[in-house]
């Protein structure tokens, strides 16, 4: 049995044979096309016989600055079924990032949406002096560096011949597909999925105890295609045979909602940001009916208690789910609501939590002095990670030896706790948490904590030097009103934390920033209190 190998060329075999009538929705250039898995393979054949016709080969990376819509679906099934790495690049960085990663990438063709036209030249740009051509998913119009080509990519598909495509038998260790962390801690690290990698995590997601994708089901990734590969679910789904909805270009909450109505979505898979500007569509619009949602996943960052009370509310099935870029990214499910006999407010504490090590996943949460800490949902540690699609290195990168060990354990570097039925707490990032007075502080608790106040949208905590101390928390929140005084905000915190947690200060913004894939940027917070703290 150990001499067939796994690659994701099979899986997409399976759906083009069994499933010639499913279909993928897809908002482009404003406008929504639907494919059959018919067509949609059809294309995919037309883009292979274009790689090779770039000469593009086995191994090559092949790049992507793209949003969710169906042509960026066919570069995914094109690149990883001929050979080539498919290289999301994410279109939220800045260009000096993206050059940077398209030059450590070394991509020989670049696929871009219009918009992010400057992001594709500035990754061009890094390949000097190699030519490296360029392809529009719109219309073309940006005018690219002397000597560069731009290809409309309709018109390249429109050239190839219509013959089905052969593609090679590819060995399971081929590199599928290779990701870039979001540089929320440094420069951004890399990391190759293998195709035995991606078809068992596809195959995980399908887990009735994660999120149990079948071909019954109608996905709407609004993570972005290019954040973990929209955390799998572009490969799941086909694998599954299941009808896709992709969103499209920024998408509004209000086209969202839209969406699940019309096309009767079952699982969409968000960041909490995303599910509360949606949540605040559905509660303004009594009319609205999402009741075709049987799991809606929240990823990206913690949730919090008002989140999940809001979801409760409007009867949307919203689950916990964790991950990293190196974990491909899924290692983490929540509880969902129905799964516990506790009370209400017992149950959503537990549904906090970020959950279980799905299936297929080593795990270890390993104290300052190497052991692992107890099963009591109180001692700390940082999680292990080890498994099938768990990276080993960042290949070429010397901060692959203070992440990984020399037995193939990944240190995540999140702290957490692990509680008797093996349910995982997030408490903080190492590098977030707030050291006061030789005590810590996690700043995910005082968020979650602000976030239960009613008149609390957002809050972020990030942790600033003082004499005194050595760190205090500080609080950015974005409030509803001006009637909330920071007294309002003490008493609130006061009767769930520590007198110490308190934050010494809060700051109100219009908006909290966030980093490119939706998280609280903890470096833009600390350098918005030094500069308030060098002004006063």
């Amino acid at each position: 049995m150990d001499r067939d190998q796994l690659h994701l060329g099979r899986t997409y075999a399976r759906a083009r044979s069994f499933f010639p009538d499913q279909t993928v929705h897809s908002v482009v250039d404003g406008e929504q096309q639907t494919l059959t898995y018919r067509d949609l393979f059809a294309r995919v054949d037309r883009l292979a016989h274009a790689l090779r016709e770039l000469g593009v080969q086995p191994g090559d990376r092949v790049a992507t600055l793209g949003w969710n819509h169906h042509r960026h679906l066919e570069v995914y099934l094109a690149a990883t079924w001929t050979g080539a790495v498919l290289h999301t690049i994410n279109v939220r960085i800045t260009a000096a990032q993206v050059a940077a990663i398209a030059s450590d990438a070394r991509d020989v063709v670049i696929f871009y949406d219009e918009d992010v036209a400057d992001l594709a030249i500035a990754a061009v740009q890094a390949r000097t002096p190699a030519v490296v051509p360029l392809v529009c998913f719109g219309s073309a119009g940006t005018v690219p560096p002397d000597g560069q080509d731009v290809l409309d990519y309709e018109g390249l598909l429109a050239s190839q011949s219509s013959d089905p495509y052969t593609y090679p038998e590819l060995g399971e260790s081929h590199p599928a597909a290779t990701c870039y962390s979001s540089a929320t801690t440094g420069t951004p690290k890399g990391v190759v999925y293998s195709h035995r990698s991606q078809v068992l995590h596809a195959a995980m997601l399908s887990h009735v105890d994660t999120w149990g994708l079948g071909r019954r089901d109608v996905v709407l990734p609004v993570v972005p295609m290019f954040h973990v590969n929209a955390w799998g679910l572009p490969f799941a789904a086909i694998a599954a045979g299941a009808t896709l909805v992709l969103p499209g270009a920024r998408p509004r909450p209000e086209l969202l909602v839209d969406l699940v109505e019309a096309f009767a979505v079952t699982l969409v898979a968000a960041v909490p940001t995303v599910w509360s500007d949606v949540f605040d569509v559905v509660r303004r619009d009594p009319s609205v009916d999402v009741s075709s949602l049987r799991l809606a996943v929240c990823g990206g960052a913690p949730l919090s208690r008002a989140l999940i009370d809001q979801a409760d509310r409007l009867a949307v099935p919203l689950v916990h789910s964790y991950g990293m870029t190196e974990a491909s990214p899924l290692v983490l499910v929540g509880e969902r609501r129905a799964e516990s006999n506790l009370s209400d407010d017992a149950s959503t504490t537990r549904r906090l939590r970020q959950g279980r090590v799905v299936p297929g996943v080593e795990f270890r949460v390993v104290d300052d002095a190497g052991g692992d800490v107890p099963w009591d949902g109180a001692s700390i540690g940082e999680l292990w990670l080890r498994g099938p699609w768990i990276a080993e290195e960042y290949p070429g990168d010397a901060r692959s030896a203070s992440a990984f060990t020399a037995d193939g354990w990944y240190l995540s570097g999140d702290v957490v706790t692990i509680d008797r039925d093996g349910l995982v707490q997030l408490v903080d990032r190492q590098a977030d948490l707030i050291k006061s007075g030789g005590e810590w502080i996690s700043s995910v608790d005082v968020e979650n904590a602000l976030m239960e106040h009613p008149r609390v949208r957002s809050a972020a905590v990030a942790g600033v030097p003082d004499e005194r101390w050595q760190e205090r928390p500080w609080a950015f929140v974005v409030v509803e009103d001006s009637f909330t005084t920071d007294d309002d905000l003490r008493r609130h915190l006061d009767s769930r934390l520590s007198k110490f947690w308190v934050p010494d200060r809060f700051v109100r913004v219009d908006e909290v920033p966030l980093t490119s894939v939706g998280k609280f940027d903890k470096r833009a917070l600390r350098a918005s209190a030094a500069t308030l703290q060098a002004v006063e």
